[in-house]
C-alpha cells in the first residue's frame, strides 16, 4: 500500500548487468576515454588509465574494483570526476548505462549518526536515475539503474578514524557506511514519497566507488618515516650539479615509498582500505604541466579572464613569457598545484578587471608582459615563500639536506 512504511526485497534487482534495453551501443576503449579525458586532465596519466579502465568495464556491464585517488590539492582529483560526468553526459546513449553522483565523505557520516548510513547517498541515485529514464518510469526500474551507478566521494580523506591520536567517531562511522555500501546486498532504503514512501531492500554490491582525498600530512608522515625513523637511511641522497654547483639532495616520492601500514596510521582501516582494488597516486603539477593548464585548460584562469574582457567589446593578450613566468611561479607551490596557478594569475590580471575598459586603453586590447607580471609578484613573492620551500607530493620532487 503506498505510504506505509514496509520493508520488500527486490530480488530481481541482484546481479543484473545488461540494464538498459535499448539498442547496445559501442562501448568505447579505454585509449578512447583516455583520449576524451586528457583533453580536461594534464599530468595525471596513472589516474586517467585507471579511470579509463574501470569505466569500460561499468559501461560494458561489468563488476569493477573500486578506486581510490591520493593526491595533494588542485592536482586534479575532482576535474578527473566532472571530467567522467562530462563525458557520459555528452552521450545519452552511453549516460544510460550508469548512473553518476557525488558526495562528500562528511555527509555518509552525518547519516550513520542519525541511524540512516548510506541513504541519502541512494535517494540521489534514485533521483538521478528518475531524471535519466523520466518520471513514469518504474520504481523497479529506477532502482535497477540506480544501484548499478557510479560514486565520486570527494575528500574521503576527512573520515579517517584517528584525528590527533584520538579516535574520530565520525570518520569511523562514515567508514562503516561506506563498507556496508560497498559490499551489502541488502541495503534498507526509504523511497521518497513520489515512489510511495516505503521501506525497500536494495543491493548496493554493483556500485562502483571512486574516493578521493588530498590526505594532508600523509606525506610528511612517510617522509619521517624513511629519514628519520623506522626506516631512517634507507632514502640515499643523490648528487645534482646544477650551475657549476655540486650539491647533495634527498629525491622522495610518495608513490616510491608509501605502505599500507602508512594508511592504517593516517586512520583508514584495513576493513575500508581492502575494499579498493587499485590505489592511485596523483602527482604534483610541474612547470610544464602548469603551462600546458593554462594554455590548453578547459576552465583556465586565463580563458576565464580573457572571456570577461570579451564580454566588454575588448580584447586581453598574454605572451608566452609571461605565462612561463606565471607558471613558474605557481610551480613554486607544489602542493596547490592548479589552485596556485589561479592565485597567481588573479595577482597579475585581477586589478585589471575592474576597470577593464581603462587597462584596455584606446586600442582596446590589453597586453600583459614580463614586466606586468614580474610588479605583480613582488607582493606575492613574500607571501608565498614560506609555502614554496614545502616539499611537494611529485616524484622526485627535491628535499634539500640529506646526510
Amino acid at each position: 500500500m503506498r505510504g506505509r512504511s514496509r520493508e520488500r526485497p527486490l530480488s530481481s534487482l541482484k546481479g543484473r548487468a545488461g540494464r538498459y534495453n535499448g539498442p547496445v551501443p559501442a562501448i568505447p576503449a579505454p585509449t578512447q576515454i583516455a583520449a576524451a579525458l586528457g583533453r580536461r586532465i594534464i599530468g595525471q596519466n596513472d589516474a586517467v588509465r585507471e579511470m579509463s579502465v574501470a569505466l569500460a568495464k561499468k559501461l560494458g556491464g561489468l563488476r569493477v574494483g573500486n578506486i581510490l585517488l591520493i593526491g595533494s590539492s588542485g592536482s586534479g582529483k575532482t576535474t578527473l570526476m566532472r571530467a567522467v560526468e562530462d563525458l557520459l553526459a555528452a552521450n545519452p546513449t552511453l549516460a544510460l548505462r550508469s548512473t553518476v553522483v557525488r558526495i562528500h565523505a562528511n555527509v555518509l557520516g552525518e547519516e550513520a549518526e542519525e541511524g540512516h548510513p548510506g541513504e541519502k547517498l541512494l535517494r540521489r541515485l534514485l533521483e538521478r536515475a528518475r531524471q535519466q529514464l523520466g518520471v513514469d518510469t518504474p520504481l523497479e526500474r529506477l532502482l535497477e539503474q540506480a544501484t548499478h551507478g557510479l560514486v565520486f566521494v570527494d575528500e574521503v580523506d576527512k573520515i579517517r578514524s584517528m584525528v590527533g591520536g584520538h579516535p574520530n567517531l565520525a570518520g569511523i562511522r562514515a567508514q562503516e557506511a561506506l563498507l556496508t555500501l560497498i559490499e551489502n546486498e541488502s541495503v534498507p532504503l526509504k523511497v521518497p514519497e513520489w515512489a510511495g514512501g516505503e521501506t525497500v531492500s536494495v543491493d548496493s554490491s554493483g556500485l562502483l566507488f571512486v574516493c578521493a582525498g588530498a590526505f594532508e600530512g600523509l606525506y610528511d608522515a612517510v617522509y619521517e618515516r624513511v629519514t628519520v625513523g623506522t626506516d631512517k637511511g634507507a632514502l640515499k641522497p643523490v648528487t645534482v650539479v646544477e650551475g657549476g654547483r655540486v650539491r647533495e639532495e634527498l629525491q622522495f616520492s610518495l608513490r616510491d615509498w608509501l605502505k599500507n601500514e602508512d594508511l592504517f596510521e593516517y586512520g583508514i582501516s584495513p576493513q575500508f582500505l581492502s575494499r579498493f582494488d587499485a590505489v592511485v597516486l596523483l602527482q604534483a603539477l610541474g612547470e610544464e604541466d602548469l603551462l600546458k593548464v593554462l594554455l590548453e585548460g578547459s576552465d583556465s584562469g586565463l580563458r576565464q579572464s580573457q572571456a570577461y574582457f570579451a564580454s566588454q567589446g575588448l580584447k586581453l593578450e598574454i605572451t608566452a613569457a609571461a605565462c612561463r613566468r606565471v607558471a613558474k611561479e605557481a610551480a613554486r607551490q607544489p602542493r596547490l598545484g592548479a589552485r596556485a596557478l589561479k592565485e597567481v594569475l588573479r595577482r597579475v590580471i585581477g586589478p585589471f578587471e575592474f576597470d577593464p575598459r581603462a587597462a584596455a586603453g584606446d586600442t582596446g586590447t590589453l597586453r600583459i608582459d614580463l614586466p606586468e607580471v614580474e610588479k605583480a609578484l613582488v607582493a606575492y613573492r613574500g607571501e608565498s615563500s614560506a609555502a614554496s620551500t614545502s616539499a611537494g607530493w611529485d616524484s622526485g620532487f627535491p628535499i634539500p639536506g640529506g646526510a
